[in-house]
């Protein structure tokens, strides 16, 4: 398994949460398994979104798209405040 980990400041959550959800059909095509949404508690305004994928080749993937068709078109991206900082995390072998 795979985790596509995303970090950024928005402007509100309802906007960010409105074009996150319209993308939801993208997420399933991409192979998203499972998605964690989280707050900052003392700040409101910066986000932290985990995706989860069968494989690290879709998360680098999806991570692309969203840096070259979403997050680089205001119009895709209302509610995003600052540059996102995503990476992909690979899960660790078993101990």
């Amino acid at each position: 398994m795979a985790t596509l980990h995303i970090e950024h400041a928005i402007t509100d959550f309802p906007t960010w949460k409105a074009a996150f959800d319209r993308f939801a059909a993208k997420r399933a095509e991409a192979g998203v398994t499972a998605h964690r949404i989280h707050l900052l508690h003392d700040d409101p305004t910066f986000l932290v979104l985990q995706l989860d994928f069968p494989t690290v080749a879709q998360a680098e993937s999806f991570r692309d798209f969203l840096e070259t068709r979403v997050w680089s078109t205001p119009a895709n991206s209302p509610g995003l405040a600052a540059t996102p900082r995503a990476r992909v995390l690979d899960a660790a072998p078993d101990q």
